[in-house]
């Protein structure tokens, strides 16, 4: 089968999006089909291109067995509406026009942003062929959610295209089931809906002893370690969590956050710690993707956190899984499906997004049983094993060949 994916993230990039999309299509490969897949040039997320690279019109290599085409687009940090609308759809729109001359079976549009799945549409149409939106975010309601958006007309014309993509896509994936419900409640077909959640290669993440020398070099030893690893973004609520770490300087000196990550608020984070001459919090800048699992061992807990919202109550964050696979106890600021997750396996400790009080307690709750810890880790291998990426490709490919 020839699968033709599109998608504006993508290796040597590291977020979620790219993570998913390469493993699913490296593990397709393995499994027979002919994968291409269209995308930029990397740039996630500074808005800078990738050493090696350029933006040009067209460039192809293959990675891993996947044929990649990189096309031109307009690019831009991730910050500032209009400038990122114009990255979206000038990606948009030259992956549409080198995809019309890809020869495939089948085109996959992953969404957000949605401009990659519109161009996934409309390849479908103009070729005759099946096409498939995956939707690993409600857009545009999670952008409308953190304020990034607040023109109406807009807001409810990008709600017109998504109904539209919904009702002519011929399968729809979705990351959880509360996308499925909402999905179904806009009158969509239910039975062309299918949830395949994402997970993580449990042969790049494993558990291991803290790397010394970066444990050295950061001044880090003998400190208990809450880490974050990802986009610091409007969405992520690091503020909250640095307005808590504020209360920790004095009297826990020995419980330290470590952020790792650009993203649109990174610059007022790091004034906000230093304004308040917080002691005991590291910003780092974005690793490779051979870099985070030293990063993942290194820390004590892992952090996954999003602002009080309603919207996010159907997201399940990719990093979770990554985390789980390293051992390492989540404390999730986050209610919804993903909590549900964290509590049925027991692999972390949950408290209420921006509630200060039970920040406190849970952080408190890890430190005080900092030297027992098992429970929780086996918690977490439990959870890595029924979220494996291999065997989520492969029965999602079953899916992706059934028609």
């Amino acid at each position: 089968m020839r699968i033709l994916f599109i998608t504006d993230n993508f290796p040597p990039e590291i977020n979620a999006p790219a993570n998913r999309t390469f493993e699913h299509c490296k593990e397709w490969v393995k499994l027979g089909a002919e994968v291409t897949v269209i995308t930029c040039f990397p740039n996630f997320p500074k808005g800078e291109i990738f050493p090696g690279y350029q933006n040009k019109w067209r460039k192809v290599e293959v990675i891993d067995g996947i044929r990649v085409i990189r096309v031109w687009s307009y690019i831009t940090a991730n910050e500032g509406t209009v400038k990122r609308i114009l990255d979206y759809i000038s990606f948009g729109v030259t992956s549409f026009l080198n995809g019309l001359f890809v020869k495939t079976d089948l085109i996959i549009g992953t969404s957000p942003q949605f401009f990659s799945a519109m161009s996934a549409w409309q390849i479908g149409i103009f070729r005759s062929k099946p096409w498939v939106m995956e939707v690993r975010d409600l857009w545009p309601e999670s952008i409308v959610a953190v304020g990034a958006m607040k023109n109406k007309k807009l807001i409810k014309f990008l709600e017109w295209i998504e109904m539209m993509m919904y009702r002519s896509a011929d399968q729809i994936i979705v990351v959880t089931e509360t996308f499925l419900k909402k999905i179904e409640n806009k009158g969509i077909n239910p039975y062309k809906i299918f949830v395949f959640k994402n997970g993580v290669d449990l042969t790049k993440y494993f558990p291991g002893p803290k790397p010394k020398l970066i444990e050295e070099k950061l001044g880090l030893k003998n400190k208990m370690i809450f880490g974050y690893i990802g986009t610091h973004g409007m969405a992520h609520g690091l503020d909250f969590i640095l307005d808590q770490a504020r209360k920790f300087n004095m009297t826990h000196k020995d419980i330290h956050f470590l952020f790792i990550g650009d993203g649109a608020k990174k610059d007022s984070l790091i004034e906000q710690a230093n304004r308040d001459k917080l002691k005991n919090v590291t910003f780092l800048d974005s690793v490779g993707k051979e870099e985070v699992l030293d990063y993942l061992q290194l820390m004590d807990v892992a952090l996954v956190n999003l602002i009080k919202s309603p919207t996010f109550l159907d997201v399940i964050p990719s990093k979770i899984f990554e985390a789980a696979a390293v051992q390492k106890p989540i404390l999730l600021g986050l209610e919804g499906e993903t909590k549900e997750i964290i509590e049925k396996y027991g692999a972390g400790l949950c408290f209420e997004p921006e509630n200060s009080t039970d920040f406190i307690r849970k952080v408190l709750q890890f430190y005080d049983s900092k030297n027992n810890l098992e429970n929780y880790k086996l918690g977490c291998k439990k959870l890595a094993y029924d979220f494996e990426r291999k065997r989520i490709a492969k029965n999602m490919l079953e899916i992706l060949t059934d028609f």
